[in-house]
């Protein structure tokens, strides 16, 4: 069978994302040309993936670990430190967020999307504390290659924004984004918990009940060469984790052990990346865990991920009951700081943690 690249027509062109409003109105434009050749991005082999260990990824009973029988809660967050220390990833399970309310916020993200590119002008991309803003790529200013998505981010968390539009968009992410909050806040009670750290340590630590909590939407088209490029390159997350659903189609992968790993989503599940801010807290014993996006040529992905992350004016450093008979790892930082570093820099693996990193050495 002939690869994508021999049957499509044109010549590669060089195209800054700058000159791209909307990948997606871009790709349906050019269906059958060639990308542009600063979208090349695979450098791994696809033969990296391991399918076998899909079906190994924890999985995460949510009321269980809520349970208010000791035994069955213990059990639970034992089984949830396991995941952390060894994936930094699982599925959530019995999460009591409603089918529906995840149905109807996947329905006004594709909606969102599917408006003209001119009635989301307004929510230009001006920089990481910008309440509202849509773009391409990731953060085309620092990139040599770039990256087959668009996106939406929305700070909704301490305070809700969200657009006008579509109709009834504003009041489903209201509803979801208070739901995830309240997840993600017995989450971490019950990461604290497997640290031998009191249940609400991290939280009071750090001001999560007011910390930053920011909804993105990302759509990746069909690509006409998937085997070329990426909806997004191999990174960890900025937060203490994300939880995402997404619509159906496959494309989120993990890396675990040095493989690469499809992630097939359980129906109702959510999918929880463990992020940097929570691998400096328990200072190394949780990592973040690397993920990225690959593409196909024949249907459009949509994710709908929130992150949460402590308070920004908060430092964070390693827990200190965790530091009693081990030295930090980390630099404390502040979470705005560390928050901006990420999010205007080319995305590139854990290179957030590794500046922060403290030197072996030193």
């Amino acid at each position: 069978m002939a690869s994508a690249a021999t049957t499509l027509s044109s010549e590669p062109k060089k195209l800054h994302a700058s000159d791209i409003s909307s990948i997606k109105d871009f790709a349906e434009l050019n269906k059958d040309s060639l990308i542009p050749s600063n979208y090349y991005s695979i450098t791994e082999p696809r033969d990296d993936v391991v399918d076998e260990l899909a079906a190994s990824i924890p999985v995460i009973d949510f009321s269980l670990l809520t349970s208010g029988d000791p035994q069955i809660h213990s059990k639970a967050v034992h089984e949830l430190g396991k995941a952390c220390a060894e994936w930094g990833f699982f599925m959530l399970t019995n999460h009591e967020i409603s089918e529906n309310l995840m149905a109807d916020v996947m329905k006004k993200s594709h909606e969102f999307h599917g408006m003209p590119l001119e009635e989301k002008e307004e929510f230009g991309d001006k920089g990481p504390f910008t309440p509202i803003r849509h773009g391409t790529s990731f953060f085309p200013q620092a990139e040599e290659v770039h990256y087959w998505r668009d996106y939406l981010k929305v700070i909704t968390f301490p305070e809700f924004s969200f657009p006008h539009k579509p109709p009834g968009y504003k009041e489903v992410a209201f509803e979801y984004s208070r739901k995830i909050k309240g997840v993600a806040s017995n989450l971490l009670q019950g990461i604290s918990e497997s640290l031998g750290l009191e249940s609400n340590s991290i939280i009071d630590s750090t001001g999560f009940d007011s910390g930053l909590q920011i909804f993105v939407v990302n759509l990746y088209p069909p690509c006409p060469q998937p085997e070329l490029a990426l909806g997004m390159p191999p990174h960890s997350d900025h937060g203490f984790f994300t939880l995402l659903t997404q619509n159906g189609i496959g494309g989120l992968q993990v890396k675990h052990d040095g493989k690469w790993v499809n992630v097939n989503p359980l129906p109702k599940s959510l999918i929880v990346n463990i992020g940097d801010q929570l691998e400096v807290v328990s200072n190394g014993r949780y990592r973040s865990v690397l993920h990225r996006a690959i593409l196909n040529n024949r249907e459009t992905r949509i994710s709908v991920v929130l992150a949460n992350g402590p308070a920004i004016d908060k430092e964070v450093a390693p827990a200190p009951k965790l530091l009693e008979k081990e030295k930090s790892l980390f630099k404390s930082i502040k979470y705005q700081d560390y928050f901006e570093l990420q999010q205007k820099s080319r995305l590139s693996g854990k290179g957030g943690l590794d500046h922060i990193r403290i030197n072996a050495q030193n």
